[in-house]
């Protein structure tokens, strides 16, 4: 049990009936987990408003309700408390919950549209190999030093995070490196988090069916740095013609990296093939299992983070080389008749551009490039025309395919991709709804030193169909396949 007026430390309050002197059990956003003793914070959801389960929390037993408008039916024995913003209120109530946890370790946070997953667990990886306690929170994984558990969003809600940054304090964990997505940081779910950095990747077109234009989208990626301490550093993409925009207000102490431009940490592509790239970074070359000049970005921004942390620049390259790739991040494999299989998470027009031309850059053109890709349902549908002219344009072969359907009929978002095919790419595109089977015609069309690349899904070992996960694994199936080929 813990003091209410504890947990309300920082909490920007309108008024109070009751008293916040009482003691109590749990915090809960979810009146159906609400039980004896617990405080109820009335969430407004995309599609539930919480206040409209204050009754039912109360009947469940609990003795205090934090709400953005009060209830007209009260009960005396509960305390109300009143204020403007609910969700902030839960993020700063569940850091005070857990006795303010990311105070007691490192927390670096990643945002930017691609290569967040990439950046923090090649981080995670890096801290580890030299010799530290790390904690992870990304897509992918969460994890607490060597305890693995299972993400199930980029960012959780705020009592998910400091409840495993909370362990994380219990098992002495130094540094964490925590995605953090424009969902989260728009529902407020990194506020009372103490960040000692924060690294911006890039920006580019996705998630608009939620932050309804390209602007918005921006400017909450911006919150983010905004909101960094002084004694923290922000680190951006300085390429990224939004980089220099991340760091117009904030108080951190200011950092850049780029290939392209002048820039504090830089770097320079040396080679750039299949097995790896060579970069030459701050006049010392590294080789790195990386593939891809996306990923040249990726390796600089963790040398230039481990370098603010305070590791030897030498130790930092020599880490480097020995990382391996994150699971559903270009992943690939080679058949025995030289078939080159690719699986990555590329979800938007950016990412799957910049795979593309990752593999025309390394291939010959002898080579078929056969792309297997679909767009989500319940999702932001102006991509989909993009995704599938990238697709038709920089491949040989283009398969339009499901990805998560959701709610949504496959043949429905295959017709929207469509509309983006250029009539000179026509002749180059199929159109195979059931996934399985388009990574099988994939498998079957390529020849003796051909590449697949399967995108959309990456590291995801599932498909939504109608509310249902369906087991689903990109780089198991093309696996599978290739081998029956051979055989």
């Amino acid at each position: 049990m813990i003091a209410l007026k504890d947990i309300l430390y920082k909490v920007t309050i309108n008024q109070v009936i009751g008293s916040t002197g009482i003691y109590v059990r749990n915090i809960e956003f979810n009146s159906k987990k609400t039980a004896m003793n617990d405080v109820f914070v009335a969430i407004k959801g995309t599609n539930v408003d919480g206040h409209d389960f204050i009754e039912m929390a109360v009947k469940q037993g609990a003795l205090a309700v934090v709400c953005e408008r009060m209830p007209e039916k009260r009960k005396d024995r509960v305390t109300y408390i009143l204020t403007d913003d609910t969700t902030k209120a839960l993020s700063i109530m569940a850091s005070n919950y857990y006795g303010v946890p990311s105070q007691n370790l490192k927390l670096i946070g990643v945002t930017g549209t691609n290569g967040k997953t990439t950046v923090a667990t090649l981080l995670y990886s890096l801290f580890k190999k030299a010799g530290y306690k790390v904690g992870l929170l990304s897509t992918v994984k969460i994890m607490v030093n060597d305890i693995e558990y299972k993400a199930t969003h980029t960012t959780p809600d705020s009592l998910t995070i400091n409840k495993y940054l909370s362990e994380m304090n219990d098992e002495g964990v130094e540094y964490c490196f925590m995605e953090v997505s424009s969902h989260g940081i728009h529902q407020k779910r990194t506020e009372g988090l103490d960040f000692e950095g924060g690294i911006f990747t890039n920006l580019t077109h996705d998630h608009l069916d939620y932050h309804k234009t390209f602007a918005e989208y921006r400017d909450v990626k911006k919150q983010f740095f905004d909101q960094l301490p002084a004694k923290a550093f922000a680190l951006t993409n300085i390429d990224d013609k939004n980089g220099s925009i991340m760091l117009q207000n904030t108080k951190a102490k200011k950092f850049t990296y780029a290939l392209k431009t002048y820039a504090d940490y830089k770097a320079q592509i040396l080679e750039n093939q299949f097995s790896g790239l060579l970069l030459k970074i701050d006049d010392n070359e590294v080789w790195t299992k990386l593939i891809g000049n996306f990923n040249a970005y990726n390796v600089l921004a963790i040398y230039a983070t481990a370098d603010l942390l305070g590791l030897e620049k030498v130790e930092i390259l020599r880490l480097i080389s020995e990382l391996d790739s994150v699971s559903g991040r270009f992943q690939y494999m080679v058949s025995d008749d030289n078939v080159t299989a690719i699986v990555d998470y590329a979800h938007t027009p950016d990412a799957l551009k910049s795979v593309l031309e990752t593999i025309n850059n390394i291939r010959t053109k002898n080579e078929q490039l056969l792309t297997v890709v679909g767009c989500g349902g319940d999702r932001d549908k102006t991509k989909r025309p993009k995704m599938a002219h990238i697709a038709s344009a920089l491949s040989t072969k283009a398969i339009f395919t499901s990805d998560n359907p959701r709610s949504e009929i496959p043949e429905a978002i295959i017709s929207d991709m469509e509309k983006g095919v250029e009539p000179i790419n026509y002749k180059k595109t199929l159109s195979i709804v059931d996934r399985r089977q388009a990574i099988k015609t994939a498998c079957q069309l390529a020849q003796p030193g051909d590449i697949i690349l399967i995108a959309g899904k990456g590291h995801e070992t599932y498909q939504e169909v109608n509310g249902k996960r369906l087991d689903f694994d990109d780089f198991r199936i093309v696996e599978e396949y290739l081998k029956q080929l051979q055989g």
